[in-house]
């Protein structure tokens, strides 16, 4: 596959069409994300790299799924209010979509492509598996669901 991270495109949280040509020239962390998940806190340890590093040129997107244990169930009106409301969040949202199997969203097909998960190949395992991207569109890095946002910043701060 020799597309590009910029070829993509995604509905944000309120339906509009978002091309990730509009990230060009940032260091992006994209997070596929949940409401209802163990892990959820991670949005505010995402705000706050997104807050520290934005005006150095990083930004996250986040891409609710529903994919893992029913833990994103809600509309895309709801997810924005339990993310605004909750955590702050301020990044970029996108509806939901699924990162696995053959609906999988285009997107997380070719970061998944770029970037597998190693000895258990590239499916995402759950909620909040984040992909590190350069300036130039290029997946550098992939990080589990456990990995918290505070220990990206080295790795960030490496690309920024």
């Amino acid at each position: 596959m020799n597309a590009s991270f910029y070829d993509f495109e995604a509905n944000g949280l309120n339906g509009e069409k978002i091309s990730m040509e509009e990230f060009k020239g940032k260091t992006i962390l994209v997070v596929n994300t949940a409401s209802a998940c163990g892990l959820t806190p991670q949005y505010k340890g995402l705000e706050k790299l997104y807050q520290k590093y934005k005006d150095k040129g990083l930004v996250v997107l986040g891409f609710p799924c529903n994919q893992f244990g029913n833990q994103e169930s809600g509309t895309s009106e709801e997810i924005q209010e339990f993310c605004q409301v909750n955590y702050g969040v301020s990044f970029p949202m996108f509806e939901k979509i699924k990162v696995n199997g053959s609906s999988a969203h285009p997107l997380f097909k070719f970061l998944k492509s770029k970037l597998g998960g190693g000895i258990f190949g590239s499916k995402i395992k759950w909620n909040f598996t984040k992909f590190l991207i350069n300036k130039n569109g290029v997946p550098k890095k992939r990080f589990g669901p456990t990995t918290i946002p505070k220990d990206l910043e080295k790795h960030i701060e490496k690309l920024l």
